[in-house]
C-alpha cells in the first residue's frame, strides 16, 4: 500500500493543484481512464468544500489530502479541521439509494457539493466530529495496470 499525502493552505487556488496530484496518483494506481474526470471533479468538490469551511470559520490549518493505492482500490481522503456536529454517513455503489448520502448531508449542512461527490464516487464515507470532517472516496483499480 502506497500513500501520498498533500497538505495545502486553505486557499482556492490550491484546489487545482490537489486535483492534478490526485489524477496523477490515480492514473499510477490503475484507475480506469474512463473515470478520471470523476476523480478530478470529486477531489475538486471535496477540497473546495474544505477550503470554504476553513475560510468561513477562520481556520488557518492546512487542508489534508491523503491518496492511497491498494491492489484493488484507490482511495482519497480530504480532511478539514473545522469542528462539526458528529456525523457518519456511508454509501457504496451497491446501495439502492445512491444519492441518499449526499442529499442527507446536503440538507444537514446546506451543501450541494456532497451530493455531487456522492454521484461521482463508487464508495464514499463522510465523517465529522468536534475536531474536523473527513470525506473518504474510493474507486476500483486494475491490478495489472500498476506501474513499476
Amino acid at each position: 500500500m502506497a500513500t501520498v499525502e498533500l497538505l495545502f493552505s486553505p486557499l482556492p487556488n490550491h484546489v487545482r493543484t490537489a486535483r492534478l496530484v490526485a489524477a496523477a496518483v490515480a492514473r499510477r494506481a490503475g484507475v480506469d481512464e474512463a473515470v478520471m474526470d470523476e476523480v478530478r471533479l470529486a477531489v475538486g468538490e471535496a477540497c473546495s468544500r474544505a477550503v470554504g469551511l476553513h475560510l468561513s470559520n477562520n481556520v488557518s490549518a492546512p487542508v489534508r489530502v491523503s491518496l492511497t493505492e491498494d491492489e484493488k482500490k484507490f482511495s482519497i481522503e480530504v480532511a478539514d479541521e473545522v469542528p462539526h456536529r458528529p456525523t457518519h454517513l456511508q454509501r457504496s455503489d451497491g446501495d439502492a439509494d445512491a444519492m441518499a448520502l449526499g442529499e442527507a448531508v446536503a440538507e444537514e449542512d446546506d451543501e450541494m457539493g456532497l451530493a455531487v461527490i456522492s454521484g461521482l464516487v463508487d464508495e464514499v464515507e463522510v465523517t465529522a466530529d468536534g475536531t474536523g470532517g473527513r470525506i473518504r472516496m474510493s474507486w476500483p483499480t486494475a491490478p495489472d495496470a500498476l506501474l513499476p
